[in-house]
């Protein structure tokens, strides 16, 4: 398995020319295309307009989007140009309501290997940020890497986190994370408190570490002690600890909604995370 066709979604938020330079990093490196689009957002609530209002309100708000659609490609158009002529790329831009969101960006990202966007909490993001990256996730079915504000430092990162808990959507991240995983120096497949009583008791990670050497990872498992108040904080701490590059994890193991309301191990990490995150659910 190889990306060979990257996508970067520019929405309102910031962000973009840190999204497009690492884009651009990856896909010259894996000698792949990247599809880029600028989206221009209708955030109109009809439901909550006067009688006979319903029509203008839309055609202001549509109007509104198309102008920054058109600002949001004339940003990614100078950032790709910017890159040099080695790379490949095109360009297209989409206006939408927000309910459609994940209608459209999923459409685009299922035909993505990877679609590579920023952090979709901090500062400059608003809600937009958010809705794109679980569209690629659940509508698109696409692996999504995030990127911390500081960007990318390199396409094939030398150390990588893999965190396990035995579960699906681990599981689906590990296979998806591959050519990062196989080009890297050392994997370590962290768990964190591993539970007594599951199937992988006495040897946690360990058929995970024996499928990946199979294809030629330099993988090792680390079993570590929750010994911080949060998942995410241990698994940051290891990053920091081996000068990993790069946090490979399953997505949203709860509900979204549970993740939002009280928090989990996905919100909780790419609200706080220093390196670059690969998703899969």
């Amino acid at each position: 398995m190889a990306y060979k066709s990257l996508l970067t979604i520019a929405g309102p938020d910031a962000g973009t020319r840190m999204a497009v330079d690492a884009s651009a990093t990856l896909a010259l490196a894996m000698d792949a295309h990247l599809e880029t689009l600028a989206l221009g957002i209708d955030r109109s609530q009809l439901g909550y307009a006067y009688v006979g209002t319903g029509a203008v309100i839309m055609q202001v708000a549509m109007e509104r989007a198309a102008e920054e659609a058109a600002a949001r490609e004339k940003e990614l158009r100078a950032a790709l140009d910017a890159q040099g002529q080695d790379l490949r790329w095109s360009l297209d831009s989409a206006v939408c309501q927000l309910g459609a969101l994940g209608e459209l960006v999923g459409a685009r990202a299922r035909y993505s290997d990877l679609v590579v966007l920023p952090q979709p909490y901090g500062d400059g993001q608003g809600a937009e940020g958010e809705a794109v990256l679980e569209a690629a996730l659940f509508d698109g079915s696409a692996p999504v890497l995030v990127l911390p504000e500081s960007g990318l430092a390199s396409a094939w990162p030398k150390r990588i986190v893999l965190a396990w808990n035995q579960g699906r959507e681990a599981m689906v991240a590990a296979r998806r994370a591959l050519p990062f995983l196989k080009r890297a120096e050392q994997v370590v497949i962290t768990v964190v408190d591993p539970s007594a009583y599951g199937p992988e008791r006495s040897d946690p990670g360990g058929s995970l570490c024996q499928l990946l050497v199979r294809h030629g990872v330099r993988a090792e498992v680390s079993v570590l002690a929750r010994t911080l108040p949060r998942v995410s904080d241990v698994l940051a701490r290891q990053c920091q600890d081996i000068g990993a590059g790069m946090l490979v994890m399953g997505a949203y193991g709860h509900s979204r909604f549970r993740e939002a309301i009280l928090g989990g191990a996905t919100r909780n990490m790419l609200e706080s995370a220093e390196v670059p995150v690969f998703m899969a659910h």
